[in-house]
């Protein structure tokens, strides 16, 4: 089973620039990731855009559309911006087809050294593995299914909608 990451920027992939004190995109890192984590699973990764989560347009969300539907892997993994994650997850659910999409993000750079992104990863490349398929969002250890779930801003975390509609 070959699972496709497609990247589309967000934390996971920004750098700091020191003399400016700037977060910005310089190619992405989900393959020093995938390397640091010894998967061994076949992951196909394809960069759909580097993008901070808050400047996507309804444009930039149909291009990972096609991109998913492109996919000839059944099981998609798609690297994101925590702040619109979930808005993106909604959108994409009911339109992959028979896909199983998971959503994950990161809050600190995989950069920094302390980042959560690598056992988000991780995390994500599991669910995909074993959940129907639907789109997800998949974040510290926890899976929603899309439209289920927020970004609770002032906890940093992402939680379940109560009665899963918010």
């Amino acid at each position: 089973m070959s699972i496709a990451v497609l990247v589309t920027g967000g934390t996971f992939d920004k750098e700091y620039n020191e003399l400016d004190g700037t977060l910005f995109f310089r190619e992405p890192h989900v393959g020093q990731m995938l390397a640091q984590g010894r998967c061994r699973l076949p992951v196909r990764i394809d960069v759909v855009m580097m993008k901070d989560s808050l400047e996507m347009t309804g444009e930039d969300r149909t291009r990972i559309l096609e991109a998913c539907i492109a996919c000839p892997e059944a099981r998609i993994v798609i690297t994101h911006g925590t702040d619109t994650m979930e808005d993106t997850a909604q959108f994409l659910a009911g339109r992959v087809g028979d896909k199983t999409v998971v959503l994950t993000g990161a809050m600190v750079p995989y950069t920094f050294g302390s980042s959560d992104g690598l056992f988000n990863l991780g995390s994500a490349l599991s669910f995909a593995q074993v959940l129907s398929p639907g789109v997800y969002l998949a974040m510290n250890g926890h899976c929603f299914r899309a439209g289920e779930v927020f970004k609770d801003k002032a906890q940093g975390i992402f939680r379940a909608r109560p009665n899963g509609n918010g």
